[in-house]
């Protein structure tokens, strides 16, 4: 096994993006983004969030170093520009903007985009740890572990967004608004986190 895989390496992977990604942290998250959609729109939100998840691990992952280098762009930069994002996001949440089904049919793809897609699922800090992990790799073996741990985290978030609609039954409607605002202000305070982290590694490099 240890000659296919790095056993730690995978375990490493798989813990750290499960920690950040959060697969049973979305659930609430999901819901209070999809909470107006049907089922079968809930369930092709969560597989074109993971798809775009899983598109934007793997591009950084591949590319993302080069890519901030040739654009100047520092990760701090890029975390404060996610935590911005999720800002907007939970103010939209809080003040119900979410729970109406107008244009809902025009607007659910960009919701499984963005922000579900990223930067909530492939976030800022789900990207960086991933690009750490790209270069502490350079054997066949830790590349294995590496795929391996960003497939599992994936179908881990995929399994928690596709049972949300059995949460979504018991609760209704009226617990899915109550789960919306209690999701938006954990969200602002997510986004507000990745903010004054930002700034203060900013400030810390002046």
């Amino acid at each position: 096994m240890s000659s296919v895989l790095d056993v730690q390496l995978f375990i490493s992977v798989f813990v750290t993006l499960f920690v950040i990604m959060d697969p049973p942290g979305t659930v609430p998250l999901f819901l209070a983004l999809t909470g107006s959609m049907t089922r079968q729109q809930r369930k092709r939100a969560a597989r074109q969030a993971i798809l775009v998840a899983f598109g934007v691990i793997v591009g950084f992952a591949l590319f993302g170093q080069s890519l901030l280098n040739y654009l100047h762009v520092s990760v701090q930069a890029l975390q404060a520009a996610g935590g911005l994002l999720l800002l907007l996001v939970a103010m939209e949440l809080l003040t119900g903007k979410m729970d109406s089904n107008e244009g809902l049919e025009g607007t659910q793809g960009n919701v499984a985009l963005v922000p579900l897609g990223t930067p909530l699922l492939a976030g800022p800090g789900a990207i960086v740890a991933t690009m750490v992990f790209v270069q502490q790799s350079s054997e066949v073996t830790d590349w294995v572990a590496l795929g391996l741990g960003v497939v599992l985290v994936h179908l881990c978030l995929w399994l928690s967004m596709r049972f949300a609609g059995a949460i979504h039954r018991v609760l209704k409607d009226s617990g899915t608004m109550l789960v919306s605002r209690i999701a938006g202000l954990l969200l602002a305070a997510i986004a507000v986190q990745l903010l004054a982290d930002a700034v203060l590694t900013f400030a810390r490099e002046v």
